[in-house]
């Protein structure tokens, strides 16, 4: 065989290049980076609770978005009657609760700040507060990113007193001014870069076995990190929302028996605490008890002369 010196006989080998399968995993290196420091860079402390914090929203546009989304449930309320009219005896005992907590707003957040080593919070000075009472069965209250809000009817015989109304009406105002909206769109967003990421990894599998995984993916994200995210927004509301009420002078020991009654609700039957946004009762109360003398501190800090708070009987 007559062999070339200058190797022009030779079988060219194939180039190797990236295929598909390696451009997928380039996709997927870039969406893990571009998660990564969209969330990590965008780290921030929260005044209220010391911890860290995601936004993803603006502070103006929060109330933007809240106010609509008010609207809609204001226009879904007056054409099904369901809207008391301002009036109302109800809705002027609910106003007032909502006004004292509003009033204590800038020294609670000050004074939580403080305690965080923060300076104080100032996206609630352009809230637009405001609260409605809509006639229904649900045990319920809301305070929108913005501070629009709307108690249910169904939670009066359920609170039985003004103390524990304020207790749910500190709570639900607290979701608004830690801007826990806010934060929960940070975290889908990350989910949904996760879902996109993780689509274009598996672009080659089987639909049966693709179907599965992502199955898989969503399960764990959802009690990996959905559920404990929401449940963590829970108990820092739960913390602010007590302060509130206690800076505004109702007695914030009437929140132990008010979660005892709520824990009644629908028999007392509810998922286990891993698979639900909300902490199981009976961990809510342990952690409410343990807040009381920091509470019983705003009070009688807020509250000079008034009566010493006392166990609800």
């Amino acid at each position: 065989m007559r062999i070339d010196p200058l190797g022009m006989n030779r079988t060219p080998t194939r180039r190797r290049g990236f295929g598909l399968g390696g451009i997928r995993w380039i996709v997927l290196v870039g969406f893990a980076i571009y998660a990564a420091v969209s969330w990590f860079g965008s780290k921030q402390t929260d005044p209220l609770t010391g911890e860290d914090a995601r936004y993803g929203a603006t502070a103006e546009e929060e109330v933007m978005l809240g106010a609509q989304a008010f609207d809609q449930v204001l226009g879904e309320a007056q054409a099904q009657g369901a809207l008391l009219p301002a009036d109302t005896q109800v809705s002027r005992q609910i106003r007032e609760i909502a006004q004292r907590l509003v009033s204590r707003v800038p020294q609670v957040t000050a004074d939580l700040a403080q305690a965080n080593g923060q300076q104080a919070p100032t996206a609630h000075q352009n809230f637009q507060w405001d609260v409605a009472v809509i006639q229904s069965d649900q045990a319920n209250a809301f305070c929108l990113p913005g501070g629009k809000m709307a108690v249910y009817t169904g939670l009066i015989p359920v609170a039985q007193t003004q103390d524990a109304m304020a207790v749910v009406m500190g709570h639900e105002i607290a979701h608004a001014l830690l801007r826990h909206g806010s934060q929960r769109m940070a975290q889908q967003k990350l989910v949904q870069m996760g879902q996109l990421a993780a689509g274009v990894a598996l672009g080659g599998m089987d639909p049966g076995q693709q179907q599965a995984v992502m199955a898989a993916l969503g399960a764990g994200a959802q009690y990996g990190f959905i559920l404990p995210y929401g449940r963590n927004h829970e108990t820092q509301a739960d913390r602010v929302g007590l302060m509130l009420a206690a800076a505004a002078c109702y007695n914030p020991r009437e929140a132990i028996p008010l979660w005892e009654r709520m824990s009644q609700l629908g028999g007392g039957q509810r998922p286990p605490e891993f698979a639900s946004t909300h902490p199981d009762p009976a961990n809510r109360i342990q952690n409410l008890q343990s807040l009381m003398p920091q509470a019983e501190a705003f009070y009688a800090k807020y509250c000079p002369g008034a009566p010493a708070a006392q166990a609800a009987y």
